[in-house]
């Protein structure tokens, strides 16, 4: 059986960088710089991602919300609170 963790994400497009702001009610905040063209920020979205979680980018797969800024981002491999724990330090990276 694979393993999969559905999570949320509010997406900001078109911001001065790429980074994860940490948790949001039941999801994520993330901003990325790609504008929401052509798939570009679910681009950017899911290279981010892969690279925080230390992923490959086949393993992560937008589900629902592909043009909209409420995203459900499918993750590979990872369970919940792995996934917390890598997105959390590395929101906290960016503050300190």
């Amino acid at each position: 059986m694979e393993l999969h963790t559905d999570i949320k994400i509010r997406l900001t497009p078109r911001s001065s960088r790429n980074e994860i702001l940490g948790r949001e009610g039941d999801g994520y905040k993330v901003k990325v710089t790609s504008p929401p063209v052509e798939g570009m920020a679910n681009k950017a979205l899911i290279a981010l991602l892969a690279e925080k979680l230390g992923l490959p980018k086949r393993d992560i797969e937008i589900t629902a919300g592909k043009t909209s800024r409420m995203k459900t981002v499918r993750i590979h491999g990872l369970t919940e609170p792995e996934i917390a724990q890598a997105l959390h330090a590395k929101s906290r990276e960016h503050r300190a």
